[in-house]
């Protein structure tokens, strides 16, 4: 006869043993391994007189030393601890594949739920058949199961199993709710730590592909390009040596147009370059000073400064730092500025000053902001400004329209944020904002970000 009674009911108030609180307290320390955390499970358990077989299933990630365990295909890997003499195996063979993993639907979506402890598997309802049949092949009557599952994902299970029929010692199921809850959390830690390791392997292994990529780009279109032009460069002086000469003239001016397309092409490639050696960087973030690293891009375009007419001044406090790799925060204030520059009338100024901020989240942040006297930009000018290729200055002034777009990437990869604020005929500001390292922004100076 079959009947749902079989799911014995345990009161959530039973008390647990001092063996199961010691237990769970040597599961949930990080020193403990976890493959002995298993041994110490089972060894608690089957010194209880009722347990015969203790069984655990890890499903997102292989144990660290498999001797012992199962590997059924991409679904489990399994393993079990018998009482000697015990007839009781949930085990395949060794060389069974994902088919031989048990099914149980029945117990699989109870356990899922809470503890389930059934004292008679005959007495498990009819829609239970096939559990029963899959669990009777294994030589066991009765069961105590859970799933570990944490935020919806499911890790594996743990269960006891036994010969006898009839109601479990409460005290057991007590210690199994307490044990189970200690290695739910343990397998959730490790496999977060887990993850984070993969997630850096992967980095790292990334970061390198990056680096093997750009190196063979730059050899790869630089070496053609610097052809190119060194050639085009020859014609045209052979071709402005033949005065009078029609075809020769026609060179000459074609291969204009080719040196200028052929340099436009360079600096593509060269902010491509660039871009891509700060993104693939291997070097960590770390604290920036934002005083040194923006002189360093102030002194980088005094020369084209003065060229233009262009006045250049910081006005930033000594010992503010930002966190970001150096090589990419560089990279952007040299945009922003080499932009402000290049974009500027003769006679203007490009004024470099900062802001400290408080983040959405409390998160103390600092605003580099670079201010011009340029022309401006419409407001449909810059909504557009950070896409790339985008260009609004004429022909006669130097760009690829990469910059503004690659810094919002490595603004972006360091935890940042770029932006702009311009109007038509009275200049620009454009900044980056990144986290503020080495202490709390000072109260007077304070904005909160909208």
């Amino acid at each position: 006869m079959t009947g749902s009674s079989a799911s014995q009911q345990v009161p959530a108030d039973v008390a647990v043993s001092p063996g199961a609180s010691r237990v769970a307290g040597l599961v949930l320390d990080t020193a403990t391994p976890l493959d002995q955390s298993f041994a110490l499970i089972a060894e608690h358990f089957l010194s209880l007189p009722r347990v015969e077989i203790v069984t655990a299933a890890l499903t997102t990630f292989a144990p660290d030393n498999d001797a012992g365990w199962i590997n059924l295909g991409q679904r489990a890997w399994v393993t079990e601890w018998v009482r000697p003499g015990s007839a009781c195996s949930i085990l395949p063979p060794p060389d069974a594949g994902p088919e031989a993993a048990l099914t149980m639907p029945w117990v699989s979506q109870r356990a899922r739920e809470a503890v389930l402890t059934i004292d008679d598997i005959d007495r498990l309802p009819a829609e239970a058949d096939q559990d029963r049949k899959e669990i009777a092949g294994c030589g066991i009557r009765s069961m105590v199961v859970r799933a570990q599952i944490t935020d919806g994902v499911m890790f594996g299970s743990l269960a006891l199993g036994s010969t006898q029929v009839g109601p479990w010692p409460l005290g057991g199921v007590a210690d199994f709710r307490l044990i189970h809850a200690a290695l739910t959390a343990r397998i959730a830690l490790e496999q977060a730590r887990r993850s984070v390791a993969e997630a850096v392997t992967t980095g790292a292994q990334t970061r390198e592909t990056h680096q093997h990529f750009f190196a063979s780009i730059g050899h790869e279109l630089r070496t053609p390009l610097t052809a190119i032009i060194g050639y085009t460069e020859m014609l045209v002086e052979a071709a402005d040596d033949l005065q009078g000469d029609a075809f020769a003239a026609s060179v000459s001016n074609d291969g204009r147009i080719i040196l200028r397309a052929g340099e436009q092409l360079m600096a593509v490639l060269e902010d491509l370059l660039s871009a891509g050696r700060a993104l693939a960087g291997a070097d960590l973030r770390e604290g920036v000073a934002v005083d040194a690293a923006v002189a360093d891009v102030l002194h980088w375009h005094r020369t084209a400064a003065r060229a233009g007419d262009i006045r250049l001044s910081s006005n930033l406090p000594a010992g503010q730092q930002v966190w970001a790799h150096p090589a990419g925060f560089r990279l952007v204030v040299a945009n922003l500025v080499g932009n402000a520059v290049v974009h500027n009338v003769p006679g203007g100024s490009v004024e470099v000053s900062s802001q400290t901020l408080i983040g959405e989240s409390g998160e103390p942040r600092l605003r580099v902001i670079v201010r011009d006297t340029g022309p401006g930009l419409t407001h449909a000018q810059l909504s557009s400004a950070f896409e790339p290729f985008v260009r609004f200055a004429g022909a006669s002034v130097k760009g690829t329209g990469l910059g503004l777009s690659l810094s919002r990437s490595i603004a972006e990869r360091d935890g940042g944020t770029i932006g702009a604020e311009s109007t038509a005929g009275a200049g620009s500001v454009f900044w980056v904002e990144l986290p503020l390292h080495g202490g709390q922004p000072s109260p007077p100076d304070v904005d909160v970000v909208a």
